[in-house]
């Protein structure tokens, strides 16, 4: 299998199944120097994690990250690492996989999954929760974001659930501060308990949801990006459309661009006091041209329904016969929750990527 890894310069290879020993990452083209604690990393992983409340799987995993490579320990504080400049090695171990869980299904094709397509390209597939189309992958993309952000002086990645099924927030509401105080990773602290019973109501009906998540980036340089074929918000939308069950992404106001006037949608300009120029509004989300403006970089993605529910769907087995299939296991009822903090570490890691090529290419940033 290739393509297991995204990125120019700040390149980060991911390795490991959902029913292995472990996941992992390799991040090659870190710049020597850059300072962190594997608390830092800890933290976003900890975000993400199986088990957090009754809304999410009951799969355990602790997530505990182990750096194999590319640092040195500070000797006034061993709690600081700092990167050499030669290739990271994260990894993360599991302990709670159930691969009999999946025995049923061995042979047969999840509805929504990626069964089918695996096993027409590779003729095999790792039926154990999917192999390396399960979103367990994603917790090795959370801990590279983790040291991407600290590559970008002044970078904050923040990220947030807006929309579950048809359940919107309300933006008037919008406080990053009560974001990581409830389950759902909602700015909008009224939402909570409506999440809560629709949530509820899904998963006693043994179904699933998607949901909408958008992540927000400031202090990101102005100039980061290329006009043609690198673009900034394309590479942004690469990363997030990689992310698993995400079937949409916008940059700004996106889909809504198509809806108003140029003159609605322009992004008008005045000098400040200093005499910087400054924006009047930000329709096109903090990029213009595919180079970043100065302005937060802002992005949305859609997440599909769980594909995996308890309800019987209508399917075919390898063999060419016509079967129903309920996925037994531990599944999240909206995928969605968990996915904030991957979106928010495939932005910071497009950033950096950029920021990078960026002072390769100017000597500036």
């Amino acid at each position: 299998m290739s393509y297991n890894s995204f990125g120019h310069l700040f390149r980060v290879t991911t390795w490991g199944e959902s029913h292995g020993k472990g996941i992992g990452c390799v991040i090659d083209g870190c710049p020597p120097g850059i300072r962190f604690k594997v608390s830092d990393i800890q933290a976003d992983l900890d975000k993400r994690k199986p088990g957090q409340s009754r809304h999410t799987t009951q799969r355990k995993e602790a997530d505990e990250v182990n750096v194999l490579s590319g640092v040195l320990e500070d000797e006034t504080d061993p709690e600081i690492l700092i990167t050499t400049g030669t290739p990271i090695s994260l990894a993360i171990w599991n302990t709670d996989q159930r691969s009999k869980d999946y025995s049923e299904i061995k042979d047969r094709y999840r509805p929504g999954h990626a069964d089918y397509t695996y096993d027409t390209k590779y003729g095999i597939r790792d039926y154990r929760g999917g192999g390396r189309s399960s979103a367990r992958e994603t917790a090795a993309r959370v801990a590279a974001g983790a040291i991407a952000r600290k590559v970008v002086p002044g970078l904050v990645v923040r990220g947030a659930l807006v929309q579950m099924g048809t359940k919107k927030i309300n933006r008037e509401n919008w406080d990053w501060d009560v974001v990581h105080k409830n389950p759902f990773f909602s700015p909008d602290a009224s939402m909570v308990p409506e999440f809560e019973t629709y949530l509820d109501d899904i998963r006693t009906g043994q179904n699933s949801v998607g949901a909408v998540l958008e992540v927000v980036a400031t202090g990101v340089p102005a100039g980061i990006g290329a006009p043609v074929y690198a673009k900034l918000d394309q590479d942004i939308c690469s990363g997030l459309m990689s992310i698993n069950a995400v079937k949409g992404v916008e940059i700004g106001n996106g889909f809504e661009a198509a809806e108003i006037t140029g003159v609605e949608n322009a992004d008008e300009m005045r000098l400040g006091k200093d005499g910087d120029i400054e924006f009047l509004s930000n329709n096109a989300g903090g990029i213009l041209g595919g180079i970043a403006t100065g302005q937060p970089v802002v992005a949305r993605f859609a997440i599909k329904p769980t594909s995996s529910i308890l309800t019987a769907v209508k399917s075919v087995t390898a063999k060419g016969e016509e079967v129903d299939v309920r996925t037994k296991g531990r599944h999240d009822p909206c995928v969605g929750i968990r996915a904030v903090p991957i979106g928010e570490a495939m932005v910071a890691c497009a950033i950096a990527d950029h920021y990078l090529l960026h002072r390769g290419q100017t000597g500036r940033v």
